[in-house]
């Protein structure tokens, strides 16, 4: 077994009232020996806005916002920002997160050159019903039953709202690999990889063409009993001489609802659609007061990672209302997830 130390809660929810109900799923971009977090600032009535901090190497805090630094500007995320990620490619940082209007949760992005000013991007997953997706599915191949059963929705129009395929966990891959972008999404229950040259590539007949052989893309599945229920895209990958190192999140359902672990696999460098290891047991998972016990129970949910010497520190929800950090060798990580590499 790999040695985890959990390092402790990082940053608390306060009285503001931009985060009075939790912060959680931090973005993590690591410059010098700062820190910077984007993370996930809860207010009433499930409202997310994005706040930031730095932190002084891994973990002492040494400067925090009292204001959100993006808040939703469309109807699209109406009702929250959620769970970012940020990576640096070349000289322009990629913010992904979840847009959410009440009805539909879709992947979006946002760009900067300075972490002090985005632009938006808008929505870059496909906008579409789970009947169209399944139509186009299923033209090279069966569904896997799940996507049918975790759709939120199949067929009702509500309120003169379309519901769609929630297509959440973006997580770009922090370089180009053979001059194309590549990133992770998740639609349930699988994890799914995309690859264009450029980010205007994603249109409609983009998105066509993909679903169409939705199968070859699907990149991660549920394996083993932690993960069972579904999994979903978590930290930037990491780039090693092995692979890509992917922290990921995996989701199985107990008699006291499901529970979130942290999770590891490791992703061909020069492919990344293929996989090459994977951990056959939780990188970590809920075992303390505060992972057990909060705005949602059992939860470590791993969305930002930074580099010290040989330790990678992972940053995580910790029971979707505090932010965590958990610390580990990374190589010797590496060393024990290629002993079990995939035949």
């Amino acid at each position: 077994m790999i040695l985890i130390k959990k390092e402790g809660v990082i940053l608390r929810k306060t009285g503001l009232d931009f985060e009075s109900q939790g912060v959680l799923n931090p973005a993590i971009i690591k410059e010098g020996e700062r820190v910077y977090m984007f993370y996930r600032a809860v207010a009433k009535n499930n409202y997310s806005t994005i706040g930031f901090c730095e932190l002084n190497g891994p973990l002492e805090l040494s400067q925090r916002y009292d204001f959100p630094v993006i808040s939703p500007i469309d109807d699209s995320e109406s009702r929250g920002i959620e769970d970012p990620r940020i990576v640096k490619i070349d000289e322009c940082y990629y913010l992904t997160y979840t847009a959410f209007d009440g009805f539909n949760a879709l992947g979006a992005l946002a760009t900067s050159v300075d972490l002090k000013t985005f632009e938006r991007q808008g929505i870059i997953v496909p906008v579409i019903s789970f009947p169209e997706l399944k139509a186009l599915a299923e033209n090279t191949g069966k569904l896997n039953e799940k996507y049918s059963r975790f759709a939120h929705d199949k067929t009702i129009i509500t309120m003169n709202t379309k519901l769609l395929v929630w297509d959440k966990d973006v997580v770009f891959f922090p370089r180009r690999i053979n001059n194309q972008f590549y990133f992770l999404h998740r639609i349930k229950p699988d994890i799914q990889i995309v690859c264009i040259n450029e980010l205007s590539d994603l249109n409609e007949l983009f998105w066509k063409n993909y679903l169409l052989n939705f199968n070859n893309h699907i990149v991660l599945t549920p394996k083993y009993e932690h993960e069972i229920s579904y999994i979903g895209g978590g930290c930037p990958p990491i780039e090693t001489t092995e692979g890509w190192l992917v922290i990921y999140h995996g989701v199985h359902d107990t008699a006291k609802g499901y529970v979130y672990t942290a999770c590891a696999a490791m992703l061909d460098l020069e492919n990344p659609g293929k996989e090459i290891a994977r951990l056959p047991y939780p990188l970590f998972k809920p075992e303390t007061e505060w992972e057990l016990t909060g705005e949602v129970d059992s939860v470590c949910f791993p969305s930002g990672t930074a580099i010290f010497g040989d330790t990678l520190y992972i940053y995580y929800g910790a029971a979707d209302e505090q932010i965590a950090c958990a610390s580990v060798s990374l190589s010797a990580l590496i060393a024990t997830l290629l002993t079990f590499r995939l035949k």
